[in-house]
């Protein structure tokens, strides 16, 4: 089922929004201030490439004060755009039953765009 998704995913965006977010990556690693923010959204748009069969969860090594202030970094400066777009499109999906399973996606999208911090993606 993980493999459908994948294909159908990326058959419909998930490819360019993927792009989009490793290029963005790219761009803040050009700076030595942006390169723990870049890896992130590279991250990211790893995950957006292929998100079915991809969980995302705490790690242990990650938390802390630094994870907290790079997290607060990343929310004031566009993390929460990216989260309530997440969210939005994950709403849009799930009005239909067809969907529902490209919508949970974006949820777990949002989740991992609103605090890169302290998460893993853990592929099943």
């Amino acid at each position: 089922m993980s493999l459908l998704g994948n294909i159908i995913w990326v058959l419909f965006g998930g490819f360019i929004l993927g792009l989009g977010y490793i290029l963005g990556g790219l761009i803040l690693c050009l700076t030595i201030v942006g390169i723990p923010f870049g890896i992130q959204v590279m991250k990211l748009g790893l995950f957006a490439m292929l998100p079915f069969g991809g969980q995302v969860f705490p790690t242990q090594k990650a938390s802390g004060c630094l994870a907290l202030l790079l997290n607060v970094l990343w929310i004031i400066c566009g993390g929460i755009e990216l989260a309530i777009a997440h969210l939005s499109l994950g709403v849009i999906f799930c009005i239909t039953i067809v969907g529902i399973p490209f919508g949970m996606q974006h949820f777990k999208l949002a989740m991992l765009a609103l605090m890169p911090f302290g998460h893993e993606v853990v592929r099943k």
